[in-house]
């Protein structure tokens, strides 16, 4: 099994939600200062991640933003935990954390409920081009 880097936040992505590969390519476009790797949640990786961690990946419908201490973001926090981490001006997404946590995971939430019919659905996970594929664990 690959190593899971210490110096890099993990973002565990549904591999099979165009939604979810689109936001995965675009995070990949504006981490210019490469902080990030990735991994399906469908993953050997992903999977021993959630493992470790008790999380059901059955039962998740979150990107996760995972920390090296096993510190883990799921749903609104997770996606402004990246914005924060992205170049201008994508980073002032995260401003919108000061809205409740209630409110941004029911958005989150209605999103990920509905993002199968409005983005589709893949039958096998994204496989990264030779220049990405260092950025997939």
């Amino acid at each position: 099994m690959t190593e899971i880097p210490k110096d890099k936040i993990i973002i565990l992505f549904d591999g099979v939600c165009n939604l979810c590969e689109s936001s995965v390519q675009f995070i990949l476009k504006h981490d210019s200062k490469d902080v990030f790797r990735f991994t399906s949640l469908q993953s050997e990786i992903g999977f021993s991640i959630c493992n470790k961690l008790n999380i059901n990946t059955k039962e998740i419908d979150s990107i996760l933003y995972f920390e090296p201490e096993n510190v883990i973001f799921y749903k609104s926090k997770a996606a402004f935990k990246i914005a924060k981490k992205l170049n201008f001006p994508y980073k002032f997404i995260a401003i919108f954390s000061i809205l409740p946590v209630f409110f941004t995971d029911m958005i989150y939430d209605f999103i990920a409920k509905n993002r199968y019919k409005w983005f589709g659905k893949k039958d096998s996970c994204m496989i990264p081009t030779k220049e990405l594929l260092q950025k997939f664990l």
